[in-house]
């Protein structure tokens, strides 16, 4: 079957899936929006991105969306006043089209492919599965490392700077993150996207991208070589592809 006809069989499909993914993805943005935590040019961008989720991976891949966005939204208000005096605040109208888009892109490009073909279902969504937990490590990690961790220091040369630096860690930021991962990870095996058995790989490939996030905070961010929206869209990057191919291998070795 050549890809023309794939896409054929796939769209009477598709058209059951559309209002539904539709409705639940204007609610959630609508909701977003109400609550300040995205900008209205950024909810319209997660509209985009969510309903093709849903409609690759099902409705219920919302709830890990979900699950990301009370993380983030929960963590940026933790401390707030802190965080205003350090100037590390987030905008008071709240995360912009690019952040959403660095932030739950890569998940939604791993599932796409599944549009088309269902060819290695669980293998993509391990991908998106682990772009979302990462996506959610690196902001509690940031938001919650701010409010409580102490002076961080840079993950290159481990000397003290100043909250909020690029590249900057603390023990307190690490282990809020691993505990945002796992959260995350539960959340996408409960909605179906994550299978059990991929669960520890996933959720270790998410913490690998924060570190990666956080490395290229210290060596191209700091400088100015790199943006913050292009770090985390990275650092996603890398932990989708790191869980893609450990688990590839995984089951190449076995077939062997």
């Amino acid at each position: 079957m050549n890809f023309f006809e794939s896409w054929l069989l796939a769209v009477p499909l598709a058209i059951p899936m559309l209002l539904p993914a539709i409705g639940l993805s204007v609610a959630f943005a609508f909701c977003a929006w109400g609550l300040r935590a995205v900008t209205a040019a950024a909810a319209f961008t997660g509209v985009l991105l969510t309903v093709i989720l849903c409609l690759a991976a099902g409705p219920a891949s919302l709830i890990p969306i979900v699950t990301v966005f009370l993380l983030t939204l929960l963590t940026t208000r933790v401390g707030s006043r802190k965080k205003e005096r350090l100037g590390t605040a987030e905008r008071r109208n709240g995360r912009g089209p690019l952040q959403v888009l660095a932030n739950i892109g890569v998940a939604v490009l791993c599932a796409s492919p599944l549009l088309f073909v269902a060819h290695a279902r669980f293998l993509l969504l391990a991908g998106a599965s682990a772009a979302l937990a990462e996506a959610a490590g690196d902001t509690v990690s940031s938001e919650l490392g701010q409010a409580f961790g102490g002076h961080p220091r840079l993950i290159t040369t481990f000397r003290r700077v100043a909250p909020g630096q690029d590249g900057g860690i603390t023990p307190a930021g690490t282990i809020f993150s691993l505990c945002a991962i796992l959260i995350v990870c539960a959340a996408c095996q409960w909605s179906g996207l994550l299978i059990p058995r991929y669960f520890w790989t996933v959720a270790a490939a998410a913490f690998f991208g924060t570190i990666v996030d956080s490395l290229l905070g210290a060596t191209l961010e700091r400088p100015g070589q790199l943006g913050n929206n292009s770090v985390n869209f990275s650092s996603t990057a890398f932990a989708a592809a790191l869980a893609i191919a450990v688990l590839f291998l995984q089951r190449w070795a076995w077939w062997i």
